[in-house]
């Protein structure tokens, strides 16, 4: 019913106990480079194959948009950001950022699509967009492994937190915009339009429970984490760099050299 979108929730790793991805997300992220590089060019051809993959369904697109816009991202920048602070407080935060998801989520995918028709933007220009961050955010995280500088908070967390950095780039990042966007605009009618904002919500909704969680789920697990997100780190920088090439590839700009 739908094209593929590729990208993966990049973790977050800005605290001292990073976060990152189950094991059996890999096969998911795998296959995710792959579906975003067989993008259709216009939102028009996004309800037929450009290679002949099969399309979609509902619940690899939801796989996407979780390791995308999922929780798994938010673990360790939320204890860092809410270290130290009453359960109260961290529910509170926890939920505006939720509520900022949603409308920054919704706004984005609005312009985006007005924007991809105004200015007749290529789907495929835009996943090539995506890719490229995915490249350059994965690669500084692999990069910071070995200059790894301990978080200092200068002053006491406010309810500002809850819009930036939380809510924007770390819950809703910008190659997950992009992903809500393409997929939004390949959708052919209003009830699949509608299926993909209710997984969205979704989503964000597993990210607001992460948050709630947080705490306990980095005291127990975060050593374990955070050897996953070193791997996941690397993997990711491969996958953008997979993502790029095979765009270019497809915008014939240089010659795609594989399947």
């Amino acid at each position: 019913m739908h094209k593929g979108l590729q990208g993966t929730g990049w973790t977050a790793a800005r605290a001292r106990a990073p976060a990152s991805v189950p094991p059996a997300s890999f096969r998911c992220a795998a296959r995710a480079a792959l579906l975003l590089s067989l993008v259709p060019m216009s939102a028009r051809a996004g309800v037929s194959s450009v290679t002949g993959i099969q399309p979609l369904d509902w619940q690899t697109i939801f796989a996407l948009l979780f390791l995308m816009l999922g929780p798994i991202k938010i673990l360790g920048p939320f204890v860092a950001m809410t270290q130290g602070t009453e359960p109260v407080f961290q529910r509170r935060l926890a939920t505006r950022a939720f509520l900022f998801s949603v409308a920054a989520v919704a706004i984005a995918a609005g312009m985006g699509r007005r924007m991809l028709a105004s200015f007749a933007i290529p789907l495929q220009v835009l996943v090539l967009t995506g890719g490229l961050i995915l490249f350059l955010v994965a690669l500084q995280q692999v990069l910071q492994q070995y200059s790894v500088r301990p978080l200092v908070r200068t002053e006491p967390p406010t309810f500002a937190l809850a819009f930036t950095p939380l809510a924007f780039p770390t819950i809703v990042t910008p190659y997950g915009i992009a992903a809500v966007i393409i997929f939004m605009a390949v959708a052919p009618d209003a009830t699949a339009s509608a299926i993909v904002a209710g997984l969205v919500l979704l989503v964000l909704a597993l990210d607001w429970v992460a948050m709630l969680f947080a705490h306990t789920v980095i005291r127990w697990l975060g050593a374990v984490l955070q050897l996953f997100g070193v791997v996941l780190g690397v993997t990711q920088v491969a996958l953008g760099l997979e993502i790029i090439l095979r765009s270019l590839g497809r915008l014939g700009m240089v010659e795609a050299g594989g399947p």
